[in-house]
């Protein structure tokens, strides 16, 4: 199969050529020729395998070949993400494939000026990619209008709910035209998606070109058990042994990405750091140096899991577990893109265990482990299966209490041996809103 027998057009095909693209992916071989009949589609793929080519291609496409020239302050398609660094890698890939077709592309997102991209908007833009708060600011400001809307695109819904979107996105459809195509891509689909797609595609045609939340059979994953308080010092020793030249590593929060970063950066190691916190061309200056390989390490909250796109990244590091079980999927995905292999490694400490349990549940296998000498942990991390099972150690008899506070511990009220260890608490995952949109009937395109 190829591009052309999919039914894309030359000025597409002459882009494709040049970017190298040369057979279809699955994901893109299944969607294509769906968005180009008009379907709404709900499509999950794992993350590396062409999602965006699937429906931005299409996309193109109908534009370039249907409905009336763009006017004044409005938008003839509108593709939704997460995140800015996502918005950014979006619409990179949308002017690369747009490159011979008369269209106007923009991407819109928070974290800069807002008037540049007001001015922008003036003369009307055929395709807009835009995070959900930059979108409504630019709505409510009267800069932007969707009355001649013909096709919504949700890439990564699961990410926006994750980052507590939904309000937005409640107010985004209300204003948005019922009389639309409407298509989602991600490399997962939650329960809550499932059923807010439910709610917002008109007799979608589904599409899963791999099993439902499975981690890419590219990366090559393990698990090092750790103490907590030792992680940074075993993160040093594994990057020494294994020589390690570029390595992208998440961390759970925004103190912890620079906590590491500052302790990289006192041995001597070339290492910076991305998260909410940081302004977006302080985030885009450090991901373009690591990207040209000025920058070893770098280090990232969540913020990053989903939008990075670097070519043949050797190594993901899991410094902290996610809280959230998809996100892991997407953090290790930076890595065996495209066909490439990579390695996905994550140290792992006891108070984590019910995290790592939810992810070998979601992704139906249990990680491989390996205590690195000398970092053994003091406090073990009990074992766990795909099944979701925590197998913990028997519990030893309580020793009977004894007068004058020799041979224990006190510790809550009761008596326990100087070498137990307290069974970890367990993991609650964030609630995430759902938003409720109106389900009347809609009409079909014609």
């Amino acid at each position: 199969m190829t591009f052309a027998t999919l039914g894309l057009i030359e000025p597409l095909l002459r882009s494709l050529e040049t970017l190298g693209y040369q057979t279809p992916t699955p994901v893109q071989a299944q969607a294509i020729p769906a968005v180009l009949a008009g379907r709404d589609l709900m499509a999950a793929a794992q993350t590396g395998t062409g999602k965006t080519a699937g429906f931005a291609l299409p996309l193109l496409q109908l534009l370039a070949m249907e409905g009336p020239k763009v006017t004044a302050n409005s938008v003839r398609a509108l593709i939704l993400v997460p995140t800015r660094e996502l918005a950014e890698q979006v619409h990179e890939a949308v002017r690369q494939y747009a490159e011979n077709l008369p269209l106007r592309t923009y991407a819109v997102y928070g974290g800069v000026s807002i008037n540049p991209q007001m001015m922008k908007l003036r003369s009307g833009v055929d395709l807009l990619v835009a995070t959900p708060g930059r979108l409504l600011d630019l709505f409510r400001q009267n800069a932007l209008k969707f009355n001649q809307l013909q096709t919504l695109v949700l890439d990564e819904a699961d990410r926006m709910l994750d980052l507590g979107f939904s309000e937005e996105l409640a107010n985004i459809y209300r204003a948005l035209p019922k009389k639309r195509q409407t298509l989602l891509f991600s490399a997962t689909f939650s329960d809550d998606i499932r059923l807010l797609a439910g709610q917002m595609l008109n007799d979608p045609l589904t599409i899963e070109v791999s099993p439902r939340n499975v981690a890419a059979n590219t990366v090559k994953q393990w698990i090092v058990t750790v103490d907590k308080k030792r992680k940074p010092e075993l993160f040093v020793h594994l990057m020494r042994k294994g020589k390690w030249k570029q390595v992208l590593v998440f961390a759970k929060t925004r103190n912890g990405v620079d906590a590491l970063v500052d302790k990289l950066q006192g041995l001597g190691i070339n290492a910076d750091g991305i998260h909410g916190d940081k302004p977006q061309a302080t985030r885009q200056r450090a991901l373009d140096r690591f990207k040209a390989s000025e920058v070893q390490i770098l280090v990232a909250t969540d913020v990053a899991a989903r939008g990075l796109d670097i070519e043949d990244l050797p190594l993901v590091v899991n410094f902290d577990l996610p809280i959230v079980a998809e996100d892991y999927i997407h953090r290790i995905g930076r890595t065996g893109r495209a066909g490439s292999t990579g390695e996905a490694i994550s140290l792992v400490c006891a108070d984590e265990v019910n995290l790592l349990s939810a992810i070998e549940m979601l992704t139906r296998q249990t990680l491989k482990r390996q205590n690195e000498p000398d970092f053994e942990p003091e406090h073990r991390v009990p074992d766990t299966d795909a099944s979701g099972q925590v197998v913990k150690k028997p519990k030893k008899p309580k020793k009977p209490k004894a007068s004058g506070g020799g041979g224990g511990k006190r510790n809550l009220g009761r008596w326990v041996d100087s070498g137990e260890v307290a069974p970890a608490e367990p993991s609650i995952k964030p609630v995430r809103k759902v938003p409720v949109f109106n389900t009347g009937p809609r009409k079909r395109k014609p």
